[in-house]
Protein backbone atom coordinates (compact mmCIF):
# COMPACT_ATOMS: atom_id res chain seq x y z
CA UNK A 1 0.00 0.00 0.00
CA UNK A 2 1.05 3.29 -0.81
CA UNK A 3 2.81 5.88 1.89
CA UNK A 4 0.39 8.02 3.76
CA UNK A 5 1.68 11.06 5.15
CA UNK A 6 0.44 12.74 8.17
CA UNK A 7 0.43 15.74 9.96
CA UNK A 8 1.11 15.61 14.36
CA UNK A 9 -0.66 18.05 16.50
CA UNK A 10 1.16 21.90 16.50
CA UNK A 11 2.22 24.08 14.03
CA UNK A 12 5.29 22.31 13.40
CA UNK A 13 3.37 19.48 11.68
CA UNK A 14 5.52 16.19 13.41
CA UNK A 15 5.59 13.29 11.08
CA UNK A 16 3.87 10.20 11.26
CA UNK A 17 5.30 6.94 10.36
CA UNK A 18 4.14 6.68 6.67
CA UNK A 19 2.54 3.18 7.14
CA UNK A 20 -1.21 1.53 8.02
CA UNK A 21 0.35 3.02 11.39
CA UNK A 22 -0.98 6.32 10.34
CA UNK A 23 -4.67 5.03 10.51
CA UNK A 24 -6.77 4.76 13.30
CA UNK A 25 -8.70 1.95 14.20
CA UNK A 26 -12.73 2.20 14.54
CA UNK A 27 -12.88 0.77 17.38
CA UNK A 28 -10.78 3.77 19.28
CA UNK A 29 -13.09 5.85 16.93
CA UNK A 30 -16.22 4.53 17.93
CA UNK A 31 -15.27 2.76 21.18
CA UNK A 32 -19.07 1.07 22.29
CA UNK A 33 -19.60 -1.93 20.33
CA UNK A 34 -21.43 -4.95 20.77
CA UNK A 35 -21.26 -8.65 19.34
CA UNK A 36 -23.14 -9.90 17.03
CA UNK A 37 -27.29 -11.39 17.82
CA UNK A 38 -26.87 -15.29 18.41
CA UNK A 39 -30.51 -17.04 18.46
CA UNK A 40 -29.29 -20.20 19.28
CA UNK A 41 -32.03 -21.45 16.56
CA UNK A 42 -32.49 -21.06 13.00
CA UNK A 43 -36.44 -20.79 12.89
CA UNK A 44 -36.64 -17.60 14.21
CA UNK A 45 -35.92 -15.41 12.00
CA UNK A 46 -36.08 -15.89 7.64
CA UNK A 47 -37.35 -14.22 4.98
CA UNK A 48 -41.10 -14.66 5.36
CA UNK A 49 -43.03 -13.20 8.38
CA UNK A 50 -46.22 -15.37 7.51
CA UNK A 51 -43.74 -18.23 7.65
CA UNK A 52 -42.43 -17.66 11.44
CA UNK A 53 -45.99 -16.51 12.72
CA UNK A 54 -47.07 -20.47 11.34
CA UNK A 55 -44.16 -21.79 13.22
CA UNK A 56 -45.02 -19.78 16.16
CA UNK A 57 -48.32 -21.14 16.48
CA UNK A 58 -47.14 -25.00 15.76
CA UNK A 59 -44.74 -24.67 18.42
CA UNK A 60 -47.19 -22.93 21.14
CA UNK A 61 -49.73 -25.41 20.17
CA UNK A 62 -47.35 -28.63 20.45
CA UNK A 63 -47.91 -30.78 23.84
CA UNK A 64 -45.10 -30.44 26.27
CA UNK A 65 -42.71 -33.45 24.61
CA UNK A 66 -43.11 -32.04 21.25
CA UNK A 67 -42.65 -28.27 22.32
CA UNK A 68 -39.12 -29.48 23.64
CA UNK A 69 -38.10 -31.02 20.47
CA UNK A 70 -39.39 -28.36 18.53
CA UNK A 71 -37.79 -25.59 20.14
CA UNK A 72 -34.40 -26.80 19.39
CA UNK A 73 -33.31 -26.01 23.15
CA UNK A 74 -29.79 -24.80 24.25
CA UNK A 75 -27.93 -24.36 27.38
CA UNK A 76 -28.90 -20.53 27.27
CA UNK A 77 -32.65 -21.46 26.00
CA UNK A 78 -35.48 -24.13 26.59
CA UNK A 79 -39.06 -23.56 26.85
CA UNK A 80 -38.34 -23.88 30.60
CA UNK A 81 -36.44 -21.13 30.58
CA UNK A 82 -37.61 -17.29 31.94
CA UNK A 83 -36.11 -14.09 30.90
CA UNK A 84 -37.31 -10.35 30.71
CA UNK A 85 -38.68 -8.79 27.88
CA UNK A 86 -36.68 -6.99 25.06
CA UNK A 87 -36.58 -3.51 25.00
CA UNK A 88 -39.26 -2.17 23.05
CA UNK A 89 -41.19 -5.45 22.59
CA UNK A 90 -44.32 -6.16 24.36
CA UNK A 91 -43.81 -10.26 24.58
CA UNK A 92 -44.16 -12.43 27.60
CA UNK A 93 -41.58 -13.22 29.95
CA UNK A 94 -43.51 -16.21 31.58
CA UNK A 95 -41.57 -19.58 30.46
CA UNK A 96 -42.79 -20.69 26.82
CA UNK A 97 -44.13 -23.83 28.31
CA UNK A 98 -46.57 -22.02 30.92
CA UNK A 99 -47.73 -19.35 29.00
CA UNK A 100 -46.72 -18.34 25.24
CA UNK A 101 -48.88 -15.72 24.92
CA UNK A 102 -49.73 -14.20 21.51
CA UNK A 103 -47.27 -14.36 18.43
CA UNK A 104 -44.99 -11.01 18.44
CA UNK A 105 -44.95 -9.21 15.53
CA UNK A 106 -42.27 -10.07 13.29
CA UNK A 107 -39.83 -7.17 12.96
CA UNK A 108 -37.39 -6.17 10.18
CA UNK A 109 -33.90 -7.30 10.58
CA UNK A 110 -30.44 -6.61 9.01
CA UNK A 111 -29.55 -10.27 8.17
CA UNK A 112 -26.00 -10.01 7.45
CA UNK A 113 -25.26 -7.28 4.65
CA UNK A 114 -27.87 -5.94 2.39
CA UNK A 115 -30.33 -8.75 3.52
CA UNK A 116 -33.29 -7.18 4.94
CA UNK A 117 -35.34 -10.12 6.82
CA UNK A 118 -37.27 -10.60 9.46
CA UNK A 119 -37.34 -12.08 13.64
CA UNK A 120 -39.68 -13.06 16.13
CA UNK A 121 -39.19 -10.42 18.79
CA UNK A 122 -39.77 -12.67 21.75
CA UNK A 123 -36.75 -12.74 24.33
CA UNK A 124 -37.31 -15.99 25.26
CA UNK A 125 -36.58 -17.78 22.24
CA UNK A 126 -33.01 -15.96 21.03
CA UNK A 127 -30.01 -17.16 23.22
CA UNK A 128 -28.15 -13.89 22.71
CA UNK A 129 -30.45 -10.55 21.20
CA UNK A 130 -28.09 -7.95 22.77
CA UNK A 131 -31.21 -5.99 24.29
CA UNK A 132 -28.64 -2.87 24.46
CA UNK A 133 -28.87 -2.92 21.00
CA UNK A 134 -32.48 -3.22 21.30
CA UNK A 135 -32.84 -0.70 23.62
CA UNK A 136 -31.14 2.19 21.17
CA UNK A 137 -32.63 1.24 18.37
CA UNK A 138 -35.18 4.22 16.95
CA UNK A 139 -35.69 6.29 14.10
CA UNK A 140 -32.66 8.50 14.72
CA UNK A 141 -30.48 4.98 14.97
CA UNK A 142 -28.09 4.29 12.60
CA UNK A 143 -26.08 0.72 13.14
CA UNK A 144 -22.71 0.53 11.32
CA UNK A 145 -21.54 -3.47 11.10
CA UNK A 146 -18.08 -4.35 10.54
CA UNK A 147 -17.26 -7.41 8.10
CA UNK A 148 -14.68 -8.57 9.99
CA UNK A 149 -10.86 -9.11 8.78
CA UNK A 150 -12.30 -8.86 4.91
CA UNK A 151 -9.55 -8.83 2.63
CA UNK A 152 -8.50 -5.91 0.51
CA UNK A 153 -10.22 -7.72 -2.77
CA UNK A 154 -13.34 -9.50 -0.66
CA UNK A 155 -15.95 -6.08 -0.23
CA UNK A 156 -16.27 -3.16 1.29
CA UNK A 157 -14.80 -3.11 5.13
CA UNK A 158 -18.17 -2.41 6.58
CA UNK A 159 -21.34 -1.23 6.12
CA UNK A 160 -24.46 0.93 7.85
CA UNK A 161 -27.94 -0.06 8.21
CA UNK A 162 -31.05 1.76 9.78
CA UNK A 163 -32.85 -1.85 10.73
CA UNK A 164 -31.79 -3.95 13.96
CA UNK A 165 -28.71 -5.82 12.41
CA UNK A 166 -27.94 -9.15 13.52
CA UNK A 167 -24.31 -8.87 12.46
CA UNK A 168 -24.16 -12.21 10.59
CA UNK A 169 -21.12 -12.53 7.93
CA UNK A 170 -21.16 -14.42 4.55
CA UNK A 171 -17.87 -15.28 5.20
CA UNK A 172 -18.63 -17.09 8.68
CA UNK A 173 -17.15 -14.45 10.57
CA UNK A 174 -19.09 -12.30 12.54
CA UNK A 175 -18.15 -8.59 13.19
CA UNK A 176 -18.86 -6.14 15.71
CA UNK A 177 -21.93 -4.02 15.25
CA UNK A 178 -21.38 0.14 16.24
CA UNK A 179 -24.60 2.16 16.91
CA UNK A 180 -24.45 5.76 15.92
CA UNK A 181 -25.74 6.89 19.35
CA UNK A 182 -24.97 5.54 22.70
CA UNK A 183 -28.84 7.10 24.07
CA UNK A 184 -32.58 7.22 21.92
CA UNK A 185 -33.55 9.80 20.01
CA UNK A 186 -30.27 10.46 18.58
CA UNK A 187 -28.27 11.55 21.37
CA UNK A 188 -25.00 11.39 23.19
CA UNK A 189 -22.80 10.07 19.96
CA UNK A 190 -20.86 7.01 20.10
CA UNK A 191 -17.54 8.38 18.90
CA UNK A 192 -14.26 9.36 20.99
CA UNK A 193 -14.58 12.30 23.49
CA UNK A 194 -13.10 15.25 21.99
CA UNK A 195 -13.20 13.78 18.45
CA UNK A 196 -15.57 16.39 17.00
CA UNK A 197 -14.27 19.00 18.19
CA UNK A 198 -11.01 18.46 17.38
CA UNK A 199 -11.79 17.74 13.77
CA UNK A 200 -13.76 20.86 13.74
CA UNK A 201 -10.94 23.31 14.95
CA UNK A 202 -8.42 21.25 12.57
CA UNK A 203 -10.42 21.54 9.40
CA UNK A 204 -11.66 24.36 9.16
CA UNK A 205 -9.00 26.86 10.02
CA UNK A 206 -7.92 26.78 6.34
CA UNK A 207 -11.66 27.37 4.95
CA UNK A 208 -11.53 24.37 2.75
CA UNK A 209 -14.16 21.99 5.19
CA UNK A 210 -18.36 22.27 5.02
CA UNK A 211 -19.09 23.49 8.72
CA UNK A 212 -21.73 20.74 8.63
CA UNK A 213 -19.14 18.10 7.85
CA UNK A 214 -19.00 17.63 11.33
CA UNK A 215 -21.75 16.18 12.93
CA UNK A 216 -22.35 12.68 14.28
CA UNK A 217 -23.39 11.16 10.82
CA UNK A 218 -20.41 12.98 8.56
CA UNK A 219 -18.21 11.17 10.69
CA UNK A 220 -19.97 7.92 10.10
CA UNK A 221 -20.34 9.28 6.37
CA UNK A 222 -16.28 9.31 6.44
CA UNK A 223 -15.61 6.27 8.03
CA UNK A 224 -18.03 4.36 5.13
CA UNK A 225 -16.65 5.77 2.92
CA UNK A 226 -12.60 6.00 3.44
CA UNK A 227 -12.24 2.36 5.95
CA UNK A 228 -10.31 0.14 4.83
CA UNK A 229 -10.16 -3.87 6.15
CA UNK A 230 -6.89 -5.65 8.03
CA UNK A 231 -6.26 -8.50 9.58
CA UNK A 232 -6.59 -6.63 12.83
CA UNK A 233 -9.56 -4.91 12.17
CA UNK A 234 -11.37 -1.77 10.31
CA UNK A 235 -8.77 0.89 10.16
CA UNK A 236 -9.70 4.54 9.35
CA UNK A 237 -7.45 7.09 7.62
CA UNK A 238 -8.47 10.55 8.74
CA UNK A 239 -7.82 13.45 6.13
CA UNK A 240 -6.11 17.10 7.49
CA UNK A 241 -7.07 18.71 4.54
CA UNK A 242 -10.46 20.47 4.96
CA UNK A 243 -11.49 19.95 1.07
CA UNK A 244 -10.51 16.03 1.09
CA UNK A 245 -12.21 15.62 4.61
CA UNK A 246 -15.54 17.29 2.91
CA UNK A 247 -15.28 15.09 -0.06
CA UNK A 248 -15.05 11.74 1.57
CA UNK A 249 -18.27 13.07 3.83
CA UNK A 250 -20.27 13.73 0.86
CA UNK A 251 -19.24 10.78 -0.70
CA UNK A 252 -20.11 8.47 2.64
CA UNK A 253 -23.62 10.44 2.35
CA UNK A 254 -24.58 9.02 -0.50
CA UNK A 255 -23.27 5.11 0.21
CA UNK A 256 -25.01 5.50 3.72
CA UNK A 257 -28.23 6.54 1.41
CA UNK A 258 -28.22 3.64 -0.62
CA UNK A 259 -27.06 0.88 2.28
CA UNK A 260 -29.98 2.40 4.34
CA UNK A 261 -32.37 2.11 0.82
CA UNK A 262 -33.69 5.94 1.76
CA UNK A 263 -34.68 5.15 5.42
CA UNK A 264 -34.98 8.66 7.73
CA UNK A 265 -36.78 9.92 4.72
CA UNK A 266 -33.93 9.74 2.24
CA UNK A 267 -34.79 8.75 -1.57
CA UNK A 268 -34.57 5.39 -2.45
CA UNK A 269 -32.01 4.26 -4.19
CA UNK A 270 -32.80 3.69 -8.62
CA UNK A 271 -31.21 3.49 -11.34
CA UNK A 272 -31.30 5.83 -14.39
CA UNK A 273 -34.36 5.28 -17.05
CA UNK A 274 -33.74 2.01 -19.12
CA UNK A 275 -30.76 0.83 -16.98
CA UNK A 276 -33.67 -0.19 -14.36
CA UNK A 277 -34.28 -3.79 -13.25
CA UNK A 278 -37.92 -5.21 -14.89
CA UNK A 279 -39.20 -8.70 -14.70
CA UNK A 280 -39.84 -10.10 -18.30
CA UNK A 281 -40.64 -13.61 -17.80
CA UNK A 282 -42.68 -14.36 -14.75
CA UNK A 283 -40.90 -15.91 -11.55
CA UNK A 284 -42.09 -19.40 -10.79
CA UNK A 285 -44.03 -20.15 -7.28
CA UNK A 286 -40.55 -22.10 -6.20
CA UNK A 287 -37.55 -21.10 -8.63
CA UNK A 288 -34.49 -23.33 -7.86
CA UNK A 289 -31.81 -22.26 -9.61
CA UNK A 290 -30.41 -18.95 -10.40
CA UNK A 291 -28.14 -17.79 -13.25
CA UNK A 292 -26.64 -14.99 -14.95
CA UNK A 293 -26.06 -14.48 -19.05
CA UNK A 294 -23.28 -11.38 -19.23
CA UNK A 295 -24.10 -11.37 -22.91
CA UNK A 296 -27.61 -10.42 -22.06
CA UNK A 297 -27.60 -8.73 -19.10
CA UNK A 298 -30.34 -11.07 -17.86
CA UNK A 299 -30.90 -12.67 -14.01
CA UNK A 300 -32.20 -16.01 -14.96
CA UNK A 301 -34.59 -17.27 -11.81
CA UNK A 302 -35.88 -20.56 -12.80
CA UNK A 303 -38.02 -20.30 -15.63
CA UNK A 304 -38.50 -16.20 -14.96
CA UNK A 305 -35.90 -13.24 -16.34
CA UNK A 306 -35.04 -10.21 -15.01
CA UNK A 307 -33.43 -7.44 -16.95
CA UNK A 308 -31.26 -5.57 -17.56
CA UNK A 309 -28.84 -6.81 -14.78
CA UNK A 310 -25.53 -5.26 -14.78
CA UNK A 311 -22.59 -7.36 -14.86
CA UNK A 312 -21.08 -5.58 -11.67
CA UNK A 313 -24.59 -6.32 -9.59
CA UNK A 314 -23.92 -10.03 -10.23
CA UNK A 315 -20.55 -9.88 -9.47
CA UNK A 316 -21.10 -8.12 -6.20
CA UNK A 317 -18.94 -9.52 -2.71
CA UNK A 318 -18.45 -9.36 0.39
CA UNK A 319 -16.48 -11.31 2.07
CA UNK A 320 -15.65 -14.15 -0.78
CA UNK A 321 -19.26 -14.38 -1.44
CA UNK A 322 -21.75 -13.29 -4.09
CA UNK A 323 -24.30 -11.52 -2.20
CA UNK A 324 -27.14 -12.25 -5.34
CA UNK A 325 -26.60 -15.80 -4.74
CA UNK A 326 -26.39 -15.99 -1.54
CA UNK A 327 -29.93 -13.75 -0.78
CA UNK A 328 -31.96 -16.29 -3.83
CA UNK A 329 -30.16 -19.43 -1.94
CA UNK A 330 -31.64 -18.38 1.09
CA UNK A 331 -35.48 -17.94 -0.15
CA UNK A 332 -35.28 -20.44 -2.59
CA UNK A 333 -34.39 -22.80 0.11
CA UNK A 334 -37.43 -20.82 2.56
CA UNK A 335 -40.11 -21.93 -0.29
CA UNK A 336 -38.93 -25.19 -0.20
CA UNK A 337 -39.29 -25.76 3.32
CA UNK A 338 -35.25 -26.54 3.61
CA UNK A 339 -32.82 -24.82 6.33
CA UNK A 340 -31.07 -21.75 5.74
CA UNK A 341 -27.94 -23.62 4.57
CA UNK A 342 -30.15 -25.68 2.03
CA UNK A 343 -30.13 -29.08 3.62
CA UNK A 344 -33.60 -30.79 4.30
CA UNK A 345 -36.27 -29.05 6.76
CA UNK A 346 -36.07 -30.48 10.24
CA UNK A 347 -38.77 -29.09 12.67
CA UNK A 348 -40.16 -25.74 12.38
CA UNK A 349 -37.29 -25.17 9.57
CA UNK A 350 -39.63 -27.23 7.56
CA UNK A 351 -42.48 -24.45 8.15
CA UNK A 352 -41.30 -22.54 4.91
CA UNK A 353 -42.45 -19.98 2.48
CA UNK A 354 -45.73 -20.54 0.49
CA UNK A 355 -44.16 -20.19 -2.59
CA UNK A 356 -42.20 -17.22 -4.17
CA UNK A 357 -43.93 -14.09 -2.68
CA UNK A 358 -44.41 -10.99 -4.86
CA UNK A 359 -42.98 -9.34 -2.40
CA UNK A 360 -39.37 -11.23 -2.67
CA UNK A 361 -39.22 -10.15 -6.45
CA UNK A 362 -39.53 -6.87 -5.21
CA UNK A 363 -36.89 -7.02 -3.43
CA UNK A 364 -34.39 -8.42 -5.69
CA UNK A 365 -35.29 -5.77 -8.00
CA UNK A 366 -34.17 -3.39 -5.18
CA UNK A 367 -31.11 -5.31 -4.33
CA UNK A 368 -30.01 -5.63 -7.96
CA UNK A 369 -30.14 -1.76 -8.07
CA UNK A 370 -28.54 -1.05 -5.15
CA UNK A 371 -26.07 -3.44 -5.60
CA UNK A 372 -25.35 -1.74 -9.12
CA UNK A 373 -25.21 2.09 -7.55
CA UNK A 374 -23.04 0.50 -4.73
CA UNK A 375 -20.30 -0.85 -7.37
CA UNK A 376 -20.43 2.89 -9.57
CA UNK A 377 -19.49 4.14 -6.21
CA UNK A 378 -16.29 2.88 -6.93
CA UNK A 379 -14.64 5.21 -8.92
CA UNK A 380 -15.16 8.15 -6.53
CA UNK A 381 -13.29 6.07 -3.39
CA UNK A 382 -10.47 5.53 -5.88
CA UNK A 383 -10.33 9.09 -6.18
CA UNK A 384 -10.78 9.47 -2.31
CA UNK A 385 -8.40 7.00 -1.35
CA UNK A 386 -5.76 8.78 -3.84
CA UNK A 387 -6.32 12.27 -2.53
CA UNK A 388 -5.46 10.54 1.06
CA UNK A 389 -2.55 9.29 -0.75
CA UNK A 390 -1.36 12.41 -1.61
CA UNK A 391 -2.17 14.76 1.50
CA UNK A 392 -1.78 14.93 5.59
CA UNK A 393 -3.56 12.53 7.97
CA UNK A 394 -4.65 13.06 11.52
CA UNK A 395 -3.21 9.54 12.62
CA UNK A 396 -3.14 8.47 16.51
CA UNK A 397 -0.39 10.15 17.95
CA UNK A 398 -1.99 13.66 16.76
CA UNK A 399 -5.36 12.08 18.83
CA UNK A 400 -3.04 11.06 22.14
CA UNK A 401 -1.91 14.57 22.24
CA UNK A 402 -5.08 16.07 21.79
CA UNK A 403 -6.21 13.82 24.25
CA UNK A 404 -9.01 11.85 22.00
CA UNK A 405 -6.97 8.82 22.93
CA UNK A 406 -6.90 6.51 24.80
CA UNK A 407 -10.70 6.91 25.17
CA UNK A 408 -12.57 6.13 28.52
CA UNK A 409 -13.17 2.99 29.47
CA UNK A 410 -16.94 4.49 30.17
CA UNK A 411 -16.94 5.20 26.43
CA UNK A 412 -16.62 1.56 25.52
CA UNK A 413 -20.01 0.76 27.77
CA UNK A 414 -23.20 1.09 27.23
CA UNK A 415 -24.84 4.16 28.59
CA UNK A 416 -27.22 4.08 30.94
CA UNK A 417 -30.99 3.94 30.18
CA UNK A 418 -33.24 5.12 32.49
CA UNK A 419 -36.42 6.51 31.24
CA UNK A 420 -38.22 4.00 31.43
CA UNK A 421 -38.90 0.26 32.78
CA UNK A 422 -38.85 -3.00 31.77
CA UNK A 423 -40.93 -6.21 32.34
CA UNK A 424 -38.29 -9.22 34.23
CA UNK A 425 -38.80 -12.35 34.61
CA UNK A 426 -41.83 -13.70 35.36
CA UNK A 427 -43.35 -10.17 34.80
CA UNK A 428 -41.32 -8.56 37.85
CA UNK A 429 -40.43 -5.01 36.67
CA UNK A 430 -36.51 -3.72 37.35
CA UNK A 431 -35.29 -0.53 36.50
CA UNK A 432 -32.61 0.13 34.12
Amino acid sequence: MAARRTAAAGSGGDTESSSLDAFVPLDELMPWSVRPLRTGRAWVSGPDPAALRARWELLAGADAAEQERLFTPTRSRTPHTSVAALPGQSTGTARFARDPGPCPDPVRILHGPYDEQWLLPDHRLIDAARPELWRVADGQQLFAVEHSSAPEDAGPALSVTALLPDGHSPAGRPGRIRPLHRRPGGTEPNLAPGLLDLLRGRLTGGGGADPDAFTPEAVLAWVLAAARPSASGVLVPLSADGAVWSQGVALGRELLRLQSRGARGGERPRLPGGRRPYVRAALPARPSELSYDADEETLMVGDGRISPVPAEAWEFTVGGVRVLELWFGRRAAAAAGRGPDGAAGDGLDAVGARGWPREWTSELLELITVLALLDGMAGPRKELRAALGAGPLIGPAELRAAGVLPVPASARRPASVLGHQEEGPEGQFALL
